[in-house]
């Protein structure tokens, strides 16, 4: 309680230094200055205008003891247990929704997100998974009014995909779709099974924030660029120029192609798009491995070497094995229905950071 209280009164203190800033003539001649300590303002305003609150219904409680302590008739004792009683119930509401105001922010929950979806175990059949997994997400994207754009595929003949890429547009994007990372399972019988056996696939996916340009800078230098012709499912060409691109950043080795784009220029822009992403991720996870604390769990790190989710078919279920969630009504999930699974993870992970700074 303490500890929390005197967060608050610096966190107030900063407000109002940045309020003095703000009215100085000469923040407001530079325009850098004047926006980073305007944003910075805005993101402090909830907690500072809660926390006001609180404090006003922290006197309040010390009035009504004062108020209980001294009353001498029957009267007096049973309005002054009242008011108590209604401001500590206040006080306990207040105190959870600032535990949870002094979370930090995800700076990447704004971004737009590229996802990264791959088929694993289980052949033809995971490429089929791997499909639905994109599906799912472009479906979930048009519910919040995003715009997708596929960066880079690589499709099979009977409609699935080894790998698919694609960039989902829109603010918050990677908030609500940034614990989808890990390996997803799938039990049903597939399309091509005669038998009627349950079959178990896999695919694994990677949900990186878009990096700017200023984040990751990348030198040409650093870069390989090769092109070639593209080619569709089975070999067969799908263009006659050499418009597909790879892009290989010798520093690290990582290397994306593209292919989707009858234009070199376009396949390049969405390569390196890409390549970006994946640099940006590379040194978030180095960082986070530097201040990796023993307790932080599977959900906050997005583990992609860990089974999270199972989707089986013949039961009409998900379940996600990092929070031990079930949801039934598999079809509906599977068309983009996933808010209440999306609500659960976050206020897991929310849980866990507020019992991790208590």
């Amino acid at each position: 309680m303490t500890k929390m209280f005197e967060k608050l009164e610096s966190v107030k203190e900063r407000y109002d230094e940045l309020v003095g800033f703000l009215a100085n003539p000469a923040v407001l001649s530079d325009h850098n200055r004047m926006k980073a300590y305007s944003k910075e303002r805005a993101g402090l305003e909830e907690v500072v205008r809660v926390f006001e609150v609180y404090a006003k219904v922290l006197s309040d409680i010390r009035d009504a003891r004062e108020m209980l302590e001294s009353a001498d008739d029957a009267e007096s004792k049973e309005f002054a247990t009242g008011e108590l009683q209604e401001l500590t119930a206040r006080q306990k509401e207040l105190d959870e929704k600032l535990k949870l105001l002094l979370v930090p922010k995800d700076p990447n929950d704004d971004k737009n997100t590229i996802i990264e979806i791959r088929a694993g175990t289980g052949g033809e059949e995971a490429a089929l998974f791997a499909s639905d997994l994109f599906r799912m997400y472009n479906r979930y994207a048009e519910s919040k009014h995003w715009k997708v754009e596929i960066l880079s595929s690589s499709p099979t003949a009977t409609g699935g995909f080894k790998e698919i890429i694609f960039m989902i547009e829109g603010h918050g994007a990677y908030s609500r779709v940034k614990y989808e990372s890990g390996v997803h399972r799938v039990q049903r019988v597939p399309a091509t099974e005669s038998q009627g056996r349950i079959h178990t696939s896999a695919a694994t996916v990677a949900v990186l924030p878009e990096a700017d340009e200023v984040e990751i800078e990348i030198r040409h230098e650093d870069l390989e660029i090769d092109v070639f012709r593209s080619s569709g499912p089975g070999g067969q060409s799908v263009n006659t120029t050499d418009s597909a691109v790879r892009v290989t950043h010798k520093p690290t080795g990582l290397v994306v192609t593209c292919q989707d784009e009858k234009s070199q220029h376009k396949n390049k822009a969405k390569a390196l798009k890409v390549l970006r992403a994946r640099l940006y991720e590379q040194a978030r996870a180095e960082q986070e491995k530097e201040m990796a604390d023993a307790r932080r769990s599977q959900v906050s790190t997005g583990d992609r070497s860990a089974k999270i989710r199972t989707y089986n078919f013949p039961q009409s279920r998900v379940t996600d094995h990092r929070i031990g969630m079930t949801l039934h009504g598999i079809d509906q999930f599977m068309t983009g229905n996933i808010d209440e699974l999306v609500d659960a993870l976050t206020t897991n992970d929310q849980a866990e950071q507020i019992a991790r700074a208590s």
